[in-house]
């Protein structure tokens, strides 16, 4: 009986925590059984606000069911509906324009003609316009169009005579006699050369923007550098950052680079010496040496 009387033998201040301790759990079950917790608050659903937010979630889920469900088939764009282009990714600004067109009584006739009325971007009608099917005299008429654009195209350059077949003295018009160079294209090529100060390497015409390899080949053919013009060059070890960041091909990050190397060397002392600057691009030395020079 003295071993279970050691373990039930409690100080008079043990004895008060205890009950304490008792009284404090009774106390918070009678609040617990008696006490109502629950929010006398409405949420009000009404409003306009949560009826906005619902609309955009019925839309959202009505757009992803119709996307997965949908499959698309080719189609004449000139009988678009409403319902029709807003599968086919549509705003309802190009959806108007193109029914305010047929209004007129008229008709699209040409892939071209859909985005010119319309105006729906590049992205949206390189993936909706493979689908579309305009009706056989209609496709006729547009070959027809286009043999007879590039039959007119051939004669008029076949007429033109060349000036002058070196590149560094050709002017557009004996470019456009090319194949595939029109007005535009001509006019870079010009530009380009300008800026330049002249073609020193054919492969320079490469660089011109927006021409294809195949028609610089066709040009390369024809013409020719003849003579490589003089380019005044500017002195690294003399000249102000922006002169020599005016020069083709070095951009900011480059010109602050040949800098910095400047300065931590005083002077440079052969042009060479600019392929031990770290990041120089090598394969563009032969033409950045064009313009530059240390003495």
């Amino acid at each position: 009986m003295k071993i279970f009387k050691s373990h039930f033998w409690y100080t008079k201040s043990q004895r008060n925590g205890v009950f304490f301790f008792l009284l404090l759990i009774i106390v918070l079950q009678v609040i617990y059984v008696f006490v109502d917790f629950s929010s006398t608050e409405n949420i009000n659903t009404n409003t306009e606000e949560m009826s906005y937010l619902e609309r955009q979630i019925d839309s959202l889920k009505e757009l992803k069911k119709i996307t997965q469900e949908t499959k698309i088939y080719p189609f004449n764009p000139n009988y678009i509906t409403d319902y029709k282009g807003y599968v086919l990714g549509m705003t309802t600004e190009e959806i108007d324009r193109l029914h305010q067109f047929r209004n007129q009584n008229k008709f699209i006739n040409s892939v071209s003609d859909f985005q010119k009325i319309t105006k729906v971007t590049d992205s949206l009608l390189n993936e909706i316009s493979p689908y579309f099917k305009f009706p056989d005299w209609v496709v006729k008429k547009n070959q027809n169009k286009t043999s007879k654009k590039t039959f007119f195209n051939n004669i008029v350059k076949k007429s033109i005579e060349i000036s002058i077949n070196d590149i560094n003295l050709a002017s557009e018009n004996d470019f456009i006699t090319i194949n595939g160079i029109g007005e535009k294209t001509a006019e870079r090529i010009v530009k380009y050369r300008k800026r330049l100060k002249g073609f020193t390497y054919s492969y320079q015409l490469y660089e011109v923007w927006n021409v294809k390899a195949d028609v610089i080949k066709d040009l390369l053919s024809v013409f020719s550098i003849k003579q490589k013009p003089v380019i005044p060059k500017v002195n690294i070890n003399t000249a102000k950052f922006k002169e020599v960041l005016k020069t083709p091909y070095v951009d900011y990050d480059l010109c602050k680079k040949i800098f910095d190397y400047r300065d931590e060397v005083a002077e440079l002392q052969n042009i060479s010496e600019l392929k031990k600057i770290e990041g120089f691009p090598e394969d563009k030395y032969e033409r950045i040496v064009l313009y530059l020079k240390v003495n």
